[in-house]
């Protein structure tokens, strides 16, 4: 059994106890709630600005602020902004956020209630060279760092203030890059070295952050942590966030799938959902994240598992057989259900990207085009061959005419007691109770066989995970399509709550498929859409452009909602390209790793534009930047002409 004490149990809504720390008057980790935050994105030298975004963020429910400090006079700036906030009564504990300068953050620490350090920045080298250190080398980096890190933790200490460790999967050292390479590992152990540092100086007044993009590295990267930490008696309280995550919809479905994982295991004491959008509009989404997982607690009871193999520190996609469709290697499908719909009509199968030509009697798809339909009757015309629908079993038994790509869906009972005809594909509705030893065995027989999963126990990640391992305990490699029910009108609470109980799963290579229902107020569009959005954001399936784009602070050199905006309208169609649009340097060669293009600000009104890590072109004019981006494009023969 591989080890996966990062989290109390793998079944049971159950949060990890970490030790209690004090920031300002609002501690955080042991017994107290999930905190949340945000952070400002004015310039800190314009000090009226930055104060009324302040009181934005806390009147809309954010527990804490953090402000960007990147030079000595800013530090000025923050004790005036503090001071200015304890004159209207406000005391929410305010955060400097620092880079690169240790002298800054040193002063800042007697002014802020916490700080927060980035060690890839902090006192290590980024040159983004592949560095050799023999271990007498890296042993003089690492007292180096203590060098510089000690008179920090000295002067937190005096002034009671506390310390955050924040690793950014961007901007990690080369030193820890040369050993670990640009890993879960090496963010760990990033963090590690600080933490070791604080605890030999005895001071435990730390919360430490691993933060990505990538939801797959941010999820490993934060169990190993865990699991890191416990093993050697570290029980500091952790900030969770995935960084870069972008706007509207995919923002909110990227940081429910990363930020939702962990939470679903009990970790987290602090949350930041990263928007490119105002900071106040952060907290409502973080707390409709922290209430949902709330609401899991004491929930039905999901028998504890013994004995598995799911390794939670690497992906590995869970062997399923390949059918061609689903299941294997291919990508997770995804099932619209229209159930609650009249299909008397071609066209009316768009909403779900399926486009049908009646001139030339043709369909023609979307990238992001359902690949199976669920209906409740018969639809009165041909469907494509490409794709898939499916009815109940009685609904089907009562067609008068029975095509190849149409198929029953067989409830459990109906499997197991009736006499099946003879089909190409059999799909199966299944709950974790259903799996007795008598129905897998008999699902073993076929190998033509699909489970659709579905789980309505509010902590459905862990019911569905249990069904999986329970599978994989008995060596059944059916492919399985997870399914869960929903009642939502708002369209923002759907793609939260979905994206939360679903993604963790596509994340640990669990799944086939995915079928969203819905009976609330949700359009059927919105909810295929979403489904993709969950994959996408899971890093199984890619069906459009990803924006890595930085939700903006006081660093950023140029106005990140109206350039994302610009850069999607000119490049949203390039489906599977990742574009990175980043306010600063801070973060963004790191982060372009992990995209195809970057948009960096250089200086005020220039850009830099980069080749994944490789700068192209520097200090581009920021009125021609976003041109100059898309010839980069089509200069590297990723640009294709819209449809």
């Amino acid at each position: 059994m591989l080890n996966t004490n990062y989290c109390l149990s793998l079944t049971r809504k159950q949060r990890r106890e970490s030790w209690e720390i004090n920031i300002g008057n609002i501690p955080m980790g042991g017994k107290n709630p999930i905190r949340l935050q945000s952070m400002t994105s004015t310039p800190t030298q314009n000090v009226r600005e930055t104060l009324e975004q302040c009181i934005r963020i806390i009147k809309a429910g954010g527990d804490y602020v953090r402000i960007t400090v990147p030079t000595l006079k800013d530090v000025d700036n923050l004790r005036e902004i503090k001071k200015l906030l304890r004159e209207q009564n406000i005391s929410n504990p305010i955060i400097a956020d620092i880079h690169f300068n240790p002298k800054v953050a040193e002063a800042a620490a007697a002014v802020a209630d916490k700080i927060r350090i980035n060690p890839g920045n902090y006192t290590d080298s980024k040159k983004f060279k592949q560095i050799q250190f023999s271990e007498e080398e890296y042993k003089g980096e690492i007292d180096k760092i203590k060098e510089r890190f000690i008179p920090l933790l000295t002067i937190c200490k005096k002034n009671q203030t506390a310390l955050r460790i924040g690793v950014n999967h961007g901007s990690l050292s080369d030193r820890i890059l040369s050993r670990y390479g640009d890993t879960p590992e090496g963010m760990t152990e990033s963090a590690m070295e600080f933490l070791r540092i604080c605890l030999e100086e005895k001071f435990k007044n730390v919360v430490v952050s691993l933060k990505a993009s990538n939801t797959r590295i941010l999820v490993q990267a934060t169990r190993l942590l865990v699991t890191k930490m416990n093993t050697e008696h570290m029980y500091f309280p952790l900030h969770l966030g995935v960084t870069e995550a972008g706007e509207g919809e995919d923002g909110r479905i990227k940081s429910a799938v990363g930020i939702g994982a962990l939470l679903a295991d009990g970790l987290g004491d602090t949350i930041r959902v990263s928007l490119t959008e105002d900071p106040e509009a952060e907290i409502p989404v973080c707390k409709k994240l922290v209430r949902y997982f709330e609401e899991k607690t004491g929930h039905p009871e999901i028998l504890p598992l013994y004995r598995h193999t799911l390794n939670p520190y690497v992906y590995n996609k869970r062997e399923s057989r390949d059918m061609g469709f689903p299941g294997g290697t291919n990508p997770p499908v995804v099932v619209a259900d229209l159930s609650a719909s009249a299909i008397t009509d071609p066209e009316h199968l768009a909403q779900i990207g399926w486009m049908h030509d009646k001139k030339l009697n043709r369909w023609e798809f979307s990238d992001q085009a359902a690949d199976i339909i669920y209906v409740k009757n018969n639809i009165p015309f041909v469907l494509p061959e490409e794709k898939i629908m499916l009815l109940d079993f009685k609904n089907w038994m009562e067609l008068k005419s029975k095509t190849e790509n149409i198929f029953p869906v067989f409830s459990s009972q109906e499997f197991l007691e009736k006499q099946l005809p003879e089909l190409r594909q059999y799909f199966i509705h299944s709950k974790l109770s259903d799996l007795s030893r008598e129905f897998i065995k008999k699902v073993k027989k076929f190998s033509n066989i699909v489970l659709i999963a579905e789980s309505q126990n509010i902590n459905s990640l862990a019911e569905h995970r249990r069904f999986i391992l329970k599978l994989m305990r008995h060596q059944c490699s059916s492919p399985v399509i997870f399914k869960r029910n929903y009642a939502e009108n708002q369209i923002e609470d759907f793609q939260l709550k979905s994206a939360a109980d679903f993604g963790g799963l596509f994340l640990d290579g669990l799944g086939d498929g995915i079928w969203l229902n819905n009976s609330g107020n949700i359009l059927p569009e919105n909810i295929n859409a979403t489904s993709f959005g969950i994959l996408q954001a899971s890093r199984v399936r890619t069906t459009k452009t990803e924006f890595i784009s930085c939700p903006s602070c006081g660093r950023t050199l140029f106005d990140l909602q109206k350039t994302t905006a610009k850069i999607r309208e000119k490049t949203s169609h390039l489906k599977g390209l990742k574009i990175g649009i980043m306010g600063c340097i801070v973060n963004g060669p790191g982060e372009m790793a992990d995209a195809d293009y970057g948009y960096v600000g250089a200086g005020p009104g220039k850009i830099t534009l980069y080749k994944s890590r490789e700068v192209i072109k520097r200090n581009i004019p920021e009125e021609h930047a976003v041109d100059e981006l898309v010839e980069l494009i089509k200069d590297n023969g990723d640009w294709i002409d819209p449809s």
